[in-house]
């Protein structure tokens, strides 16, 4: 009996002894520092759960698949006016055909007077030829920003040039500055130089400075102002360069094929105003008509003061009555070829209005790898 009742005080000891075993482990668990902690879960064997994602995990902005998107749309600035150059308000996505390198594309965005900051260049030519209208030129450049430039939005550069290119003023929203920047624009000439574009003896074989004030350099000046100071224009703004000259270029080391290419991946529009001296110098307006075409711009040979007031007067209006257009080319390589657009006008009521569709020709595809699938 004595055994009996020993048997059954052990067994009550050894259940005792179970059911309090997990509490005295959760206790020494509490107590135990947390790399402790750490270092049991890892060291059970037991695979831990996956805690569910905060909602600050799940925020668009920190999430790897959203950083990874790219977007490949190609964007195209229109202009649509009729045969008196009135703007015309009403174009819609349905009257247009836009094609890549002949291939229809479909288009994703159609959007009207769109109102983006400006990053406007202005390119003016000292050379001889420019002499006589030079002063005409400053106060039409000046009127121009004075009426475009908006505070705190827009930004503009002055550049001049002869045979080398001159940053007067690099991109500024202040007037003030651009004014000075226009004043100190002057026409130097160059040893010997007796005015009327006549030079008397020949400037030293050795003095290069006189050599490149006695000539004019349009595509350099067009090429280094997209690639060295377009860039530093401000993000998401409409960049245009107003370029007045005579179109005749004499000394560039680029060719006017690399200018406009340079402008093309600058996404820069070119307008040109052919202004020559009438007493002794032309204007080569083929040359200027085809930089301004190729980039999406137009080409102005205003005659008077002013048709060159309002040659600047339609250069403002272009740049703010403008239509955005975007696609997702059906070509997807990243290869950096050029992309021939055209944007035809399928609409029968406005090609009986002879509307005409300004835009610039093309653009060069971005580099880096091929977009997912294609190899």
């Amino acid at each position: 009996m004595n055994r009996k009742i020993k048997i059954v005080v052990l067994l009550v000891a050894l259940l005792s002894l179970a059911l309090a075993a997990p509490f005295s482990n959760r206790a020494r668990a509490q107590s135990q520092p947390d790399g402790q902690k750490e270092q049991r879960s890892r060291t059970t064997g037991v695979q831990q759960p996956t805690p569910s994602p905060s909602p600050r995990d799940e925020l668009p902005g920190e999430s790897d698949e959203v950083v990874r998107v790219e977007t490949n749309l190609t964007s195209i600035f229109l202009t649509a006016a009729d045969k008196n150059k009135r703007f015309i308000s009403n174009l819609k996505k349905e009257d247009v055909r836009v094609l890549e390198d002949g291939q229809v594309q479909e288009v994703s965005t159609f959007q009207q007077n769109l109102d983006l900051p400006l990053s406007i260049a202005i390119l003016i030519d000292t050379s001889a030829s420019e002499e006589r209208t030079l002063p005409e030129e400053k106060a039409a450049a000046q009127t121009f920003l004075e009426a475009v430039l908006r505070p705190g939005r827009d930004e503009a550069a002055v550049v001049s040039f002869t045979g080398e290119v001159t940053l007067e003023q690099g991109f500024t929203g202040s007037m003030d500055r651009i004014r000075r920047a226009i004043q100190h624009v002057e026409f130097v000439p160059p040893s010997g130089y007796i005015g009327g574009g006549v030079v008397v003896g020949t400037p030293p074989i050795s003095d290069k400075n006189q050599q490149l004030v006695g000539s004019t350099a349009i595509w350099d000046a067009v090429w280094a102002t997209s690639k060295e100071l377009l860039v530093e224009s401000a993000d998401n703004t409409r960049r245009a360069i107003i370029l007045l000259t005579d179109g005749v270029d004499t000394s560039s080391q680029v060719k006017q094929s690399e200018a406009v290419a340079r402008a093309q991946k600058a996404d820069a529009l070119v307008y040109t105003v052919g202004i020559g001296d009438s007493y002794g110098f032309g204007v080569d307006e083929g040359s200027l008509r085809k930089i301004s075409e190729q980039t999406g711009g137009r080409a102005y040979f205003p005659r008077s003061d002013r048709e060159l007031r309002e040659a600047f007067d339609q250069i403002q209006r272009d740049l703010r009555e403008q239509y955005l257009l975007a696609y997702s080319p059906t070509n997807k390589n990243r290869d950096g070829t050029y992309r021939r657009v055209q944007i035809e006008l399928i609409n029968p009521e406005l090609r009986r209005q002879n509307v005409k569709i300004n835009h610039r020709a093309g653009y060069f595809a971005k580099t880096g790898e091929s977009a997912p699938g294609k190899k």
